[in-house]
Formats: structure tokens, C-alpha cells, sequence
């Protein structure tokens, strides 16, 4: 839906918590500068979504090589979607996930929403794109209302999920 967004917020009249903006905050706090993006083919190959990571937040984002991105979007759409969560598939994303932090990778962005039922843990920090998407529409719908600030901050987490 991120990629289709471009003038919602004039148009509409409503904020736009765009998801690279949220995650990239997390990741950019967590103080990391290298991180592994996975998701679907479209998130992996077009632009939308890395670019605002690297313009806003001055990230490098890499993706994982050409046969790496088929097999993650075949195993989102021929088994997450479809409730099958498989161990097998665990192996064969940790083992993604190990080679782009051999290339540099200093977390990984859990760029689809069905990722996370997968994978829970990893060697590196992994920022799950879903939930961080999700606190920081918390945070915001919190911060209209008038009361203490630590209530704010004891109810969402800014820290990546691992």
C-alpha cells in the first residue's frame, strides 16, 4: 500500500505514518546504519520503500541477490499468506538473512507483515516492519491527548522487535 501513497495526505486531509518512516526511525535509534530489507518482490526490487530509508534517514539498505528475493516472496505468497509456517522456510530465511550480513547487514527489516510469524530471532537485530508501523500509530494517537508523558512512553516500545 506504501507504494501508491504519494499525495494522500494533501488530498485526504489525514497524517500518513508511511512504514519506512517508521522503521527507519527505530533503526536509525537503534544506531545501526546497514540494514538487510525483506519483503515481497516489490518491496525488495522498486524504490519506495528503501529510498525513504536512505533520504530520510541516511541508511544503506540491502537486498538480498535476484534467486535469494524469489524464494522469500515464493515462501510469503505459497506459504505465510496461506497460514503455513514451516520450519524448513525458518532455514532457508536464516540462511538469507546470514548472507546479507556477511555483505554488510547489521539488522533486518522484517518488510512484510507475514515475516514475522517466521522468523522471531536472528544473529542481528531484526526490526519488524508490522509492529513498528503499528507503535508508532499508537504514539502519535496518544500524544493528542493531554496527560503525563511516561504513560506515552511505558505504553510503546521505539525498540526494534527481536
Amino acid at each position: 500500500m506504501h507504494k501508491v501513497v504519494g499525495n494522500f495526505e494533501a488530498q485526504a486531509g489525514l497524517p500518513l505514518i508511511h512504514i519506512a518512516d517508521a522503521v527507519g526511525q527505530a533503526v536509525k535509534g537503534s544506531g545501526l546504519r546497514t540494514v538487510g530489507l525483506l519483503g515481497t518482490i516489490f518491496t525488495m526490487e522498486q524504490d519506495f520503500y528503501k529510498n525513504v530509508l536512505v533520504r530520510n534517514f541516511g541508511l544503506t539498505v540491502l537486498t538480498p541477490d535476484k534467486p535469494d528475493r524469489d524464494t522469500v516472496n515464493t515462501i510469503i505468497y505459497q506459504e505465510l499468506v496461506k497460514g503455513h509456517v514451516r520450519e524448513s522456510s525458518r532455514t532457508v530465511y536464516l540462511e538469507i538473512m546470514d548472507r546479507l550480513v556477511a555483505d554488510g547487514a547489521e539488522g533486518i527489516i522484517l518488510g512484510c507483515t507475514e515475516i514475522g510469524l517466521l522468523v522471531k530471532s536472528a544473529r542481528v537485530p531484526l526490526f519488524d516492519s508490522t509492529a513498528l508501523h503499528a507503535a508508532e500509530a499508537v504514539s502519535r494517537a496518544l500524544s493528542a491527548f493531554p496527560g503525563p508523558s511516561d504513560a506515552r512512553s511505558d505504553a510503546v516500545s521505539r525498540k526494534p522487535v527481536q
